[in-house]
């Protein structure tokens, strides 16, 4: 999945000019009930700035509230100027940089601003790779790393017609172990299912339904 086909565009995001004063941004992060939002430069990305970067450049400038807010530019508080993905980078490329940032822009070539992902999507899009928004059964299995186990996961799938919600394998950097998390909606067949898993090597960690 690449980063062009998770992120809000840009005409449905939030922006702020360099040269708006930080009441302006304020009101706007206010209004829309946001922590961040990108400041552009004539259309080009410059930076972000949030309510946290607000408050600490007012708490470390000295100034009057009333003359900070108003005579400020949101330019000259504006951070993370080079921080940013590309509509072709991987989405998980998101994750990383999102640890410290309620938002992350998209920008083009000459830094021009295309959109931006959210804490939220990202969160979003986890959740439907775990099928955490369809009810089924989960379960958890672990497999010695060799070739072809995938292969025959999907030759009992098939085997047994189970319907998959969703497929994720962990420990990539283990060569001899691989876990994976398998969700399922509920047939009267998963003991028999589950039974051939076990005969066909695969190790039973937890079997979880939802309610």
């Amino acid at each position: 999945m690449f980063v062009k086909s998770v992120m809000i565009p840009k005409h449905k995001c939030y922006v702020v000019s360099v040269d708006e004063s930080l009441k302006k941004v304020l009101d706007v992060l206010e209004h829309h009930k946001i922590d961040g939002v990108p400041v552009l430069s004539n259309g080009k990305y410059a930076g972000t700035i949030s309510r946290f970067s607000i408050y600490r450049h007012y708490f470390e400038s000295g100034m009057e509230k009333d003359v900070f807010l108003n005579e400020v530019k949101a330019g000259e508080v504006a951070s993370e100027q080079g921080t940013y993905v590309t509509e072709k980078d991987v989405f998980e490329s998101a994750l990383v940089l999102l640890q410290d940032a309620p938002i992350l822009p998209v920008a083009g070539e000459d830094r021009e601003f295309l959109g931006l992902i959210t804490r939220f999507d990202v969160l979003d899009h986890f959740k439907s790779a775990f099928g955490m928004n369809t009810k089924g059964i989960r379960i958890a299995f672990s497999s010695v790393e060799t070739e072809g186990r995938i292969a025959r996961l999907g030759d009992i799938i098939q085997q047994y017609s189970e319907s998959v919600i969703s497929l994720v394998t962990f420990d990539e950097t283990d060569k001899l172990l691989r876990r994976i998390v398998l969700k399922l909606e509920k047939k009267d067949n998963m003991n028999k299912f589950i039974s051939k898993l076990e005969k066909s090597g695969f190790r039973i960690l937890d079997i979880h339904e939802d309610e």
